[in-house]
């Protein structure tokens, strides 16, 4: 599913007029769609007799589909009241067709903001209808008001519904920059496609749950847009196969380089996941000294024990026999807990430089930090790789961005794959997938229960076991993460977002593939 601009939103609505599917056509669908999801919120499955909501209408389209949405609320038995916060303006055409039973409160009024505060005090529900996609100047005058009697009735009232139209007001829709003023949603409904606010920090905070609504929109009418959200109904469609005359050999087999004395879960985590996924064969290329503790906890692993330092890393002399083992293997993931030791440090530069064509790798981690102290790498390490950076180590890998957040992280993300000519996944809140040639894919996931040491062993981890499976880099990359994302909610729905380890995702990695082969 495509993630749009606001801009990109108005030329697909356009081009949806010149299809034959009108602007009052979609704003039916969309206000409809905006009911429904109110009345689900408020637990009712047709009627909702006499439940009193509240519609904070505002002057364009987002009003218009609020309008909609009060009308049907109110004909489904709502209590409606309806308040119009343009002052001085003809409300949208769709106020004429609410029933007479709705409550019409215009902010020109002389006591609006009173019976405001009132219908913020007695609803259940009530709906930000009011800027949506189009905030784009700080608020002020009459709307700081409205804003404030909103807040503060959150704030007393923490049991009101808040459900936004498309965003809440204040959130910019292109780069999810927040106003001081704008309050966060339960739910925000996004129209059509989802926007870049909805995947940006810190707007995407203040969005609550988003649900993301067809309204009608032709097909087609954004193939050249080169941003997507990862969706279940993506994710289920690339899972690789998994015959049933299938073996070992069918599934691949990976070469999982990592650990050292400090950081022996880190092995058993990356290797761990990357069978956990599917993948026939896992090795784990380990310091020989810790070969026993990692085992004890993945016997499914074989292992490739190599001579370790006095520091207890891999030593350089062990570059040879990984590069001789290498082309039985279908994937390689390298990096996960080396650690910094010099000699572990030239073992790394030796593999990544020595001129053999290695299998599809994935670099993540300590692997990440030596690869930056390598002048010019992306020159000289050729080979397909997806490169797996949180932000600390994006920023030593390029400099020159450190620093960047919210929708500048896409951005980021995007140049550096295109320059680097690899795939780059740069983890945090809605992870950002990026392909050389400009595409890139968002994650649906903010889970700061995922903010733990490990976590990123485990994505890595099944983004090789992915590979091995023969999946192009990308697709691997973005299931790798839908993947690991949808763990990582099952987690938290069970045990919450405090307290949750990097274990806990391994067996949720083959649950998640299953529920997404039952549809």
């Amino acid at each position: 599913m495509k993630i749009v601009t606001s801009g990109q939103m108005a030329e697909i609505e356009r081009l949806s007029e010149r299809s034959g599917v009108s602007t009052d056509e979609l704003m039916e669908n969309a206000g409809l769609a905006v009911a429904e999801t109110c009345r689900r919120a408020l637990g009712h499955e047709s009627r909702i007799p006499d439940v009193p909501v509240l519609m904070m209408i505002g002057p364009g389209n987002n009003g218009g589909d609020g309008l909609v949405a009060g009308r049907h609320l109110s004909n489904w038995g709502a209590r409606t009241t309806v308040y119009l916060s343009a002052s001085g303006r003809e409300p949208h055409p769709k106020a004429a067709e609410l029933p007479r039973s709705v409550q019409l409160v215009r902010s020109d009024d002389d006591e609006d903001l009173a019976i405001l505060r009132k219908s913020l005090s007695e609803c259940e529900l009530t709906l930000d209808a009011l800027l949506g996609t189009g905030s784009s100047r700080p608020i002020s005058g009459r709307l700081s008001g409205q804003m404030a009697a909103l807040a503060e009735a959150r704030s007393e009232r923490p049991d009101l519904l808040l459900v936004a139209v498309d965003l809440p007001t204040g959130v910019s829709a292109d780069t999810g920059e927040v106003d001081p003023m704008s309050v966060r949603s339960d739910i925000t409904v996004a129209l059509g496609r989802p926007k870049i606010g909805h995947c940006a920090m810190p707007g995407a905070e203040l969005c609550g749950v988003v649900m993301i609504e067809n309204i009608g929109l032709p097909t087609g009418l954004d193939d050249e847009i080169d941003l997507s959200l990862i969706t279940p109904e993506w994710a289920g469609l690339h899972l690789p196969a998994r015959p049933a005359s299938g073996h070992k050999g069918t599934f691949g087999k990976v070469l999982v380089v990592s650990g050292c004395r400090n950081y022996i879960g880190a092995a058993l985590l990356a290797s761990t996941a990357a069978s956990r996924v599917g993948a026939g064969l896992v090795t784990a290329a380990v310091p020989e000294g810790i070969q026993m503790a990692v085992a004890a906890g993945a016997p499914q692993v074989t292992y490739l024990p190599l001579p370790e330092t006095p520091g207890g890393g891999l030593a350089a002399g062990g570059a040879e026999e990984i590069l001789s083992a290498l082309p039985s293997y279908d994937a390689l993931v390298i990096g996960c807990g080396l650690g910094l030791d010099p000699g572990t440090g030239e073992l790394f530069s030796r593999i990544l430089t020595s001129g053999a064509q290695l299998p599809t790798t994935v670099l993540d981690a300590d692997g990440l930090n030596l690869l930056s102290t390598i002048p010019g790498w992306h020159r000289h390490f050729t080979s397909p790789a997806i490169l797996t950076p949180h932000l600390g180590e994006m920023s030593r890998l390029d400099p020159s961005n450190a620093g960047l957040t919210g929708a500048e992280r896409i951005q980021w993300a995007r140049g550096a794959a295109q320059e680097w000519n690899k795939v780059v996944v740069l983890k945090g809140a809605h992870s950002a997938v990026a392909e050389p040639n400009g595409k890139a894919m968002i994650s649906p996931f903010a889970n700061p229960g995922l903010a733990t040491a490990g976590t990123g062993d485990v994505l890595a981890g099944a983004i090789g076991g992915l590979l091995a499976q023969g999946m192009p880099l990308p697709d691997a990359a973005a299931l790798g993460v839908f993947l690991h994302g949808a763990a990582g909610e099952s987690v938290r729905a069970d045990l919450g977002e405090a307290g949750m380890v990097a274990g806990d995702l391994l067996p949720e990695l083959p649950r998640t593939i299953k529920s997404l082969n039952e549809g």
